[in-house]
């Protein structure tokens, strides 16, 4: 089975630069929030088309601390996709809120703003788009949404870091966007970290108060804060990739449309890239299911509804997420050589031997 993504090949390709990397790092003895982890954060910022950046232990970090630096407070509700990976709900019930979940859009995958708008309610204090598969949600739709209804932005581009928006890049867009560099990721560290992006100083500077310990500077200590933050070794190792983001975004690109390509005429519904919005081309997750790869089939699953420890009208909106669907093995993107077609015609045969039945 071909895996879902090589990581030694694209280390064997970097190793020499990544360990001088690594090496400046330990000569500079300095590991936390120091020169390395300050570079990225500028160069993240400037790519994406924000005012700061903020470096975080983790993508989940990323997404909490945000939620409470845009003034998420317990009792809010907080409306993002039912069809996302669990932390983009987990996290806003972390903040002390409740996630209400609104369906997505046949095609992209992403929030109906249509629904969005339906499911605002006094209580609801800001909206989390999730940017699946690298593509940008209709963000000038929810930007007008918010703007009119003084709701808070905070986008998930867990996966859509390079990707842009009528030709404003991904975080131009909202009051913070989040980044998870986690090593299966278009730009992925050797371990785990995550970024805020932001054109608000004051978000910045709450979120740089929350990941520290509530700290203003040293033994200084103004709020509750927690410890989440990117070390320096990961910002150096993550410096080192960011230089081939570009080429290997336009890698996914061209094997997407080599995929699509393949796959025209069968019975499936492919994920496309709808203007404005430019894909970074973005996997789909390598999680089992019971829809089989290339599962873009039919349509994304209905969310079912769940009851919520409020009121009766907030039982009546708060919907289930539903985990990503596709799909057993995707292909392996800019790490594989083996053509479209080939990988599927041996994807067919496992699953036709694995299930005892024909791939739908």
């Amino acid at each position: 089975m071909i895996p879902q993504i090589d990581l030694k090949r694209q280390h064997d390709a970097l190793r020499a630069e990544l360990m001088d990397a690594a090496t400046r790092v330990l000569d500079s003895c300095r590991f936390i929030l120091g020169p390395e982890g300050q570079a990225l954060e500028r160069e993240l910022a400037d790519l994406c088309g924000a005012r700061h950046g903020v470096g975080t232990g983790s993508g989940t970090d990323a997404l909490l601390l945000a939620l409470k630096a845009v003034g998420v407070r317990p009792g809010d509700e907080v409306i993002t996709s039912a069809f996302s990976f669990v932390a983009s709900a987990t996290t806003i019930v972390m903040a002390g809120a409740t996630p209400v979940f609104v369906d997505v859009e046949p095609g992209t995958f992403n929030l109906d703003p249509a629904r969005v708008e339906r499911a605002i309610t006094p209580r609801t204090r800001a909206i989390v788009p999730v940017h699946l598969y690298g593509q940008v949600a209709a963000m000038d739709a929810l930007g007008d949404l918010a703007r009119a209804r003084g709701l808070a932005i905070v986008a998930d581009a867990a996966q859509a870091v390079g990707a842009s928006y009528a030709d404003r890049p991904v975080a131009a867009w909202a009051d913070a966007t989040t980044l998870s560099f986690y090593p299966t990721k278009n730009l992925g560290a050797c371990g785990d970290g995550g970024m805020v992006l932001t054109t608000r100083d004051d978000v910045a500077e709450r979120i740089r108060l929350l990941r520290d310990h509530g700290s203003s500077r040293k033994y200084t200590h103004v709020e509750l804060g927690g410890c989440s933050r990117l070390d320096e070794l990961q910002a150096a190792l993550l410096r080192v990739k960011l230089k081939r983001l570009p080429d290997w975004n336009e890698r996914r690109r061209a094997i997407a449309r080599h995929y699509a390509a393949a796959l025209a005429g069968l019975p499936l519904v492919l994920p496309v890239e709808r203007p404005p919005a430019r894909q970074r081309c973005g996997r789909p997750s390598g999680r089992r299911s019971r829809r089989p790869w290339p599962g873009w089939a039919s349509a994304p699953p209905s969310t079912t509804r769940a009851r919520s420890p409020r009121s009766r009208s907030s039982r009546s909106r708060t919907r289930t997420a539903t985990s990503r669907w596709p799909p057993r093995s995707p292909p392996r993107c800019c790490a594989c050589r083996a053509s479209p077609s080939s990988w599927i015609r041996r994807w067919t045969r496992w699953w036709t031997r694995s299930s005892g039945r024909s791939p739908r």
